[in-house]
């Protein structure tokens, strides 16, 4: 029988070919959606939406957590200006993998990922880092496996091509969106 994994998902299209490889590797993923970062509603409820339709199509149990804001605007309060790939991102994968490896301890689960590691706009050894951290503090294992090897990201993007998904142009926060839209004159998410 294979071993459960806690693999924490931001959204389906990040979580196809993660699911897919996991799987191979003999873990039986639980996908976990806690994502207090995204931002608009709209936009939570439909990366929450697909996610749920692909966990159900593929038959993956799906863990969805309380949608709590303002835990995170609370959380990375001050870092606000702060650039994509800088500290607030690392202040949000902390209480997003801290959240994940909380529940992994109540699901009795002893290894946990996320699925943040396949983004090329994400830096991996900063996810690793703030994720074996988290491991170390509760006795657990974060399992690094490298979701970007073998053309993992041009893998994932071909599931969600398949899947006809939605696919974000931004990582879910609200300063992030706005930054990237700040020098033109797109809309910007208004708190």
């Amino acid at each position: 029988m294979s071993e459960k994994i806690l693999l924490h998902a931001c959204c389906a299209v990040c979580a196809g070919y993660p699911l897919q490889l996991l799987s191979s590797l003999d873990y039986t993923p639980v996908v976990y959606f806690y994502n207090p970062n995204i931002h608009p509603k709209k936009e939570y409820d439909r990366r929450l939406k697909e996610l749920i339709s692909y966990c159900w199509k593929k038959n993956y149990e799906l863990i969805i957590e309380e949608d709590d804001t303002k835990v995170w605007f609370d959380y990375v309060k001050g870092l606000e200006n702060e650039p994509e790939r800088g500290k607030r991102c690392l202040k949000c994968f902390e209480l997003r993998l801290n959240k994940t490896a909380q529940k992994a301890i109540q699901l009795e689960i002893n290894k946990f990922s996320t699925t943040l590691m396949i983004s090329p706009h994400k830096v991996r050894k900063d996810i690793v880092e703030v994720g074996q951290n988290i491991a170390k503090k509760y006795d657990l294992e974060f399992v690094d496996t490298d979701f970007r090897k073998q053309n993992g990201f041009l893998k994932t993007m071909a599931i969600a091509k398949e899947e006809n998904f939605y696919r974000q142009k931004y990582c879910g926060c609200v300063y992030a969106f706005n930054q990237q839209n700040s020098e033109s004159d797109k809309e910007k998410i208004i708190l």
